[in-house]
């Protein structure tokens, strides 16, 4: 993996986790160097992407003819996992090449190693799945060892399946293009195969050419949406280096809502009682010369008539020098 497992999982994937695959495939195969989404509506494109993307992996025919046929999900599932390892570094490569008439495309070995050992990984679990699922039905007393084993794996690997068909093995660290267009390549070569040797799996022309061309195009239409918001919003293009493409950083955390502080911010807080007195009220001295009850309190230095007529003793102070 990445050097090490908190590199990795960025230390998502603790003893504690292990027992939920929930948890686990969420460590395991969303990294921690996978690029967070830079759009809301991006990530709801991706969601329903995936689910069109899955319809056509699984095949919708097989909860049509006869009920739900586990060992052709399982067939399925070999497939999808030959078709990934391939097609995904054929697809990239290919891109590499259109990128390299732009630039180098040396530095992005790092993004592309961590996608390619993701892509591994994934293919893995799959393959040691499906083995497991065969072997039990054979293994007899060893079915009590074997059955939590297996178990856990399915749901590891339907949590899994879930993370790695948005981010498409991380592939958006390379860049954020890339996870649309490998899922509208992946999708309509699972569908091809069927459509191009007749199989319709016992269905009629009509539901046949629905239910194996419906998800593919569901999905290259949602995958050419995502692309061109990409394009309109961020300036992103499939064609353009890597290199040349904004780096942005995902939006920030939405701020929490503002709540004003408890009590009325003009009276007392709940429990407490204002001052003795009235602080804008009469003075606790006595009354100015003049009578108002608003003077200075007794004691104050100020309190001694006019502060701004003439001191004693001052020789300008024998009356008004400009006569009555």
């Amino acid at each position: 993996m990445a050097g090490s497992q908190g590199s990795w999982t960025g230390g998502a994937l603790t003893a504690g986790s292990l027992w939920k695959p929930k948890y686990a495939a969420r460590a395991v195969f969303h990294p921690a160097w996978i690029p967070e989404s830079i759009d809301p509506a991006v990530e709801q494109l991706k969601k329903i992407r995936l689910i069109a993307g899955t319809v056509a992996a699984i095949g919708v025919y097989t909860f049509v003819e006869g009920g739900f046929a586990f060992d052709e999900m399982l067939e399925n599932m070999l497939t999808a996992s030959v078709v990934l390892l391939f097609i995904t570094p054929l697809t990239v490569g290919i891109m590499l090449f259109v990128w390299r008439r732009r630039g180098s495309v040396s530095g992005l070995k790092p993004s592309l190693f961590n996608s390619l050992k993701l892509l591994l990984l994934f293919v893995g679990t799959i393959v040691l799945t499906v083995v497991l699922l065969r072997a039990a039905g054979g293994a007899g007393f060893f079915i009590l060892v074997l059955g939590p084993a297996v178990l856990w794996l399915i749901g590891f690997v339907a949590r899994g399946a879930w993370h790695v068909g948005a981010n498409f093995f991380g592939t958006a660290g390379v860049h954020r293009c890339l996870p649309p267009l490998l899922a509208t390549v992946t999708s309509w070569l699972m569908a091809l195969p069927d459509l191009l040797t007749g199989d319709l799996h016992g269905l009629s022309l009509g539901m046949g050419v629905l239910f194996i061309l419906g998800a593919p195009m569901t999905v290259t239409g949602i995958a050419l949406l995502e692309m061109r918001r990409l394009e309109q919003q961020y300036g992103i293009r499939l064609a353009a280096h890597p290199a040349t493409q904004p780096h942005l950083a995902p939006p920030p955390p939405p701020m929490p809502p503002y709540v004003p502080p408890q009590g009325s911010p003009y009276g007392p807080g709940p429990g407490q009682t204002y001052p003795p007195g009235n602080p804008y009220g009469p003075g606790t001295g006595q009354p100015d010369h003049h009578g108002n009850p608003y003077g200075p309190p007794a004691g104050n230095p100020y309190n001694q008539g006019n502060p701004y007529g003439p001191p004693a003793g001052n020789p300008y102070n024998q009356g008004n020098p400009y006569g009555h």
